[in-house]
């Protein structure tokens, strides 16, 4: 069942949204040139402890780190490790926190160093893309606005949207209902409601869609390995623009 969120569980989701965007933040000046993804996950495991919260992703369904890393062609889910980060890569983090057992979950494409020309429009029509999801995600729309803006963005500007993952509910659990793809038919789809709670998610590639699951049975790429951007917030359904509850200061594009 899709659940319409309290003030009360709101203001806990925020909580956990803020750690989740101080977190995002802090790693826009860590990540350069050298740097292993491992120290990536140990800063944002003592951040997230240090302000009282709990990692989310970590043992969910076994996955072995706190963030999840994912460089260049890696769509979701490249777990940290001794992975070094080079001159010219983009890495998506993707960062989950739970809060008195509400969660938030958001994303942010980081380029490492100067990238290429391709790679830093790659990561504007991502962030361009989700920016449009936010102005079709009020009260009383379908989904469908939500995943055909983020399409019809996404595909008038040259690139594609991957479409083995899609963004959901969010809020005691860390996946809920509803599902919200990153493309679909207009007018389909549940009608948002005030109160829901969802993280939206693009994630495009610079190539082909079609996805490919490394042995570790969690790394997805892109089976071209065309180049991945992944941006995502949690955000409440209100009356008109949705609250970001994982606001951040990121510009470090």
């Amino acid at each position: 069942m899709m659940e319409l969120k309290s003030e009360r569980e709101l203001a806990i989701m925020r909580k956990a949204g803020s750690i989740v965007g101080e977190m995002l933040d802090e790693l826009a000046g860590k990540i350069k040139p050298n740097i292993k993804t491992i120290e990536l996950d140990r800063i944002c495991e003592r951040l997230i402890k240090r302000r009282g919260g709990r990692p989310a992703f970590k043992n969910y369904k076994g996955y072995p780190a706190n963030i999840c890393t994912s460089i260049n062609e890696v769509i979701v889910h490249g777990i940290p490790g001794d992975a070094i980060l080079r001159e010219g890569d983009i890495i998506s983090v993707d960062v989950g926190v739970e809060v008195e057992g509400y969660f938030a979950d958001a994303a942010y494409t980081y380029p490492v160093g100067k990238i290429d020309a391709e790679s830093r429009r790659l990561l504007e029509v991502a962030r361009g893309a989700l920016e449009k999801a936010l102005e079709n995600a009020s009260a009383d729309r379908r989904v469908s606005a939500i995943s055909c803006a983020i399409q019809n963005f996404v595909e008038s500007n040259g690139f594609n949207v991957i479409r083995a993952f899609v963004g959901h509910g969010i809020g005691s659990e860390l996946h809920e209902l509803p599902e919200v793809p990153n493309f679909g038919q207009p007018n389909t789809g549940i009608r948002l409601e005030r109160g829901m709670t969802l993280a939206i998610e693009p994630m495009i590639s610079a190539g082909g869609y079609d996805v490919e699951i490394l042995k570790d049975g969690w790394t997805a790429v892109t089976k071209d390995k065309s180049r991945v951007a992944h941006f995502e917030e949690t955000i409440a359904i209100t009356d008109n623009r949705p609250e970001v509850l994982t606001s951040c200061q990121r510009k470090n594009l």
